[in-house]
């Protein structure tokens, strides 16, 4: 087991993973808004009391605030730094009105909004095809090279040989792409299409859930059915190639992380599973000593993440304000502004109930719940 890292390391590691994605994510909000002609009067990395700033000839202030956990870019009518309307910017000089945010057609504001979340995803995909670029792209076939004795796959009767070709419906290109289908679905029954023999069966079986523990002493738990891969291989791939794979990755991804996110919502996964900021940060201390090739593939993750949570559908996040504008663009006019003062209002709300959440969350998987229990018994 690795020695935990210590806090000043962690802290070095976590600016390390949430800088660089906080500033590529709001650094899609500004260029492509230069693009559609919108000043920017702020770009912040960080929030509160600002620690280092200054101002470039377009008039816009750079500046980096003393809580490292987001961004913003505001630009010129907005009131604050989720791009709330200032209601005077009506009343600004044509020459600057005209440089306004909310001034912009519907489709420059969305476009500029969706920038965010989507430079994001193309950061995960420029990394992986980096990677791909460098040492080839990663590929283990769906074939089972062994079976665990006593295992789910045993008793169902899997062998060593079979090509699993899809899992509930769902094509299985490489042995990963198993690995993802059962271990984050909660151990339910799931029916396999396995090819044997030049011949196809359908095997059903129920994984079962299994707790390990990291070499960091992190405890988790996932479904496993008990086989094991063979050995991968690397294939070289050019340019085109690598970054088409690299999408394929950050898709995976995506997909994965809105199907966790659709259990949290049904109530098939416990909230006390979400996690945050503090266990990002544990995370990033943790991943940091295994190299900087785990670091940045960590980073990678986060940036998916960070694109895919930007997108929700919830006032003060992008897909709030995608949504606003979807209606916009149906109704032909903007929402009245007292209900998207109350949408705001309700997703400030709903936000910091979510960080009070897992930051409970976080604390009891440092263990502070438990010491706490065992002071007072």
């Amino acid at each position: 087991m690795l020695e935990t890292p210590g806090i000043p390391f962690t802290i070095l590691a976590f600016i390390l993973v949430l800088g660089p994605l906080v500033f590529v994510h709001e650094y899609g909000h500004y260029i492509v808004g230069r693009w559609c002609g919108v000043k920017a009067d702020a770009f912040s990395i960080g929030f509160g009391r600002k620690l280092v700033g200054w101002t470039d000839k377009r008039g816009t202030e750079w500046k980096i605030g003393w809580l490292p956990l987001g961004g913003y870019v505001q630009f010129a009518g907005d009131r604050d730094a989720v791009s709330q309307p200032d209601a005077d910017w009506q009343s600004l000089p044509d020459a600057e009105r005209s440089h306004s945010f909310p001034a912009q057609p519907v489709w420059k504001r969305a476009l500029i909004v969706a920038a965010g979340p989507f430079t994001n995803f193309l950061f995960a995909i420029l990394i992986f095809a980096a990677f791909n670029l460098a040492y080839g792209v990663p590929t283990t076939p769906p074939v089972i090279a062994g079976v665990q004795p006593q295992s789910a796959a045993a008793e169902a009767g899997l062998r060593e040989g079979d090509r699993i070709a899809a899992i509930d419906g769902r094509t299985m290109e490489t042995f990963d792409d198993i690995r993802i289908a059962v271990a984050f679905d909660l151990g339910r029954p799931i029916d396999l299409s396995v090819e044997r023999g030049g011949e196809q069966r359908t095997i059903s079986l129920r994984p079962r859930i299994v707790s390990e523990t990291d070499r960091f002493g992190n405890t988790s738990e996932r479904a496993i059915i008990g086989i094991m891969p063979g050995a991968p291989t690397l294939t070289p791939a050019g340019p085109i190639a690598s970054v088409e794979a690299g999408a394929r990755q950050t898709w995976d991804m995506v997909r994965l992380t809105g199907e966790v996110l659709g259990q949290f919502v049904t109530g098939q996964r416990s909230v006390k599973d979400m996690g945050g900021p503090l266990r990002i940060a544990k995370q990033s201390g943790e991943v940091a000593t295994l190299g900087p090739v785990a670091l940045i593939s960590f980073i990678a993750f986060v940036s998916i993440n960070l694109g895919f949570i930007n997108l929700l559908p919830l006032p003060m996040l992008d897909g709030g304000h995608l949504l606003f504008y979807a209606y916009e663009t149906i109704r032909r006019r903007p929402a009245p502004p007292q209900a998207q003062e109350w949408a705001f209002r309700f997703g400030f709300a709903a936000i910091v109930t979510l960080m009070l959440v897992v930051t409970f969350n976080d604390l009891g998987s440092f263990g502070l719940w438990d010491g706490i229990a065992r002071l007072i018994g």
